[in-house]
């Protein structure tokens, strides 16, 4: 192997044997910068390759994005791990799927950096690292779905609760207001019984003084009457005497006297009468009783 190099540098031109050695020489910089976690200036070594040299080596431009990605260039070193995956190294389009992934689970690509992760794997199998990661992602995204799937299944539950306790609440409202209105009717009902036993009771009071107020005029009336005229003094009504009596029936004293003599011979005549027939006896043959 050394005879075979010696004999291509032998034969080689200078400026092409001057060229191999500066690259080289930027590799070795490159490399031991990187490693040093330098990556500023590998990346500058790996640019310097690529654009002043012209190294369009696989490796070179994988050690390349891998430096320009720790530097915060994602944008560059995505590219050139896209432009890797055309590349003749399975190797080399392995690690620009594995690095993709990477990059895509960072933004939170979660199923981009899962299907990379997928073509590294199928790419290169003996890539340890893309099955660890390919691995960790689909039981993260597994246990994320069946988080989703509880908190959706929580939150319909939520939902379902929400709703009952809301037409719990509809219900309850509804009889409230049905028990509000029914109170209302009945004190409305109340309210205008008392009203009218208070206009009953007034029209009771004022029809009894009314009838007051009459018997009140009635008997005011009276008395006055029989109150006695201005002037005349109030007295007792005297029992009319026998005078007062026979003048009413227009016979004197005399005329009186003499029918009264006559009414008493009379009566004295109808006794005497009686008291003879009363001692005639029966001649009957029956018992005297």
């Amino acid at each position: 192997m050394k005879l075979i190099v010696a004999i291509i540098l032998l034969f080689a031109p200078i400026n092409d044997l001057n060229k191999i050695a500066k690259a080289n020489e930027h590799k070795r910089a490159a490399k031991q910068a990187y490693l040093e976690e330098d990556y500023q200036t590998a990346a500058y070594h790996y640019q310097f390759l690529k654009d002043s040299l012209d190294v369009q080596e696989e490796e070179v431009l994988l050690n390349l994005a891998n430096s320009l990605y720790k530097t915060q260039d994602s944008t560059s070193a995505r590219n050139l791990y896209s432009n890797l995956l055309e590349g003749t190294s399975s190797k080399t389009r392995s690690q620009a799927h594995q690095q993709l992934g990477a990059m895509n689970f960072n933004s939170k690509e979660y199923e981009e950096a899962l299907n990379h992760f997928k073509s590294a794997l199928r790419t290169d199998p003996t890539n340890e690292d893309a099955r660890y990661n390919y691995e960790l992602l689909k039981k993260l995204l597994k246990e994320e779905e069946e988080q989703k799937q509880d908190q959706e299944n929580q939150d319909q539950e939520n939902q379902d609760q929400e709703n009952q306790e809301d037409q719990q609440d509809k219900e309850n409202q509804e009889n409230q207001d049905q028990q509000n209105q029914e109170q209302q009717e009945q004190d409305s009902e109340q309210q205008e019984n008392q009203e009218n036993q208070q206009e009953n009771q007034e029209g009771e009071e004022q029809e009894q003084q009314e009838q007051e107020d009459e018997n009140s005029e009635e008997q005011q009336e009276q008395q006055e009457q029989q109150q006695p005229e201005e002037g005349e003094e109030e007295s007792e009504p005297k029992e009319p005497t026998t005078a007062d009596k026979l003048e009413e029936m227009n016979i004197s004293e005399e005329k009186a006297q003499m029918i009264l003599e006559a009414m008493k011979n009379n009566e004295i005549q109808y006794l005497q009468q009686n008291k003879r027939k009363a001692q005639k006896k029966k001649k009957s043959g029956k018992p005297d009783w």
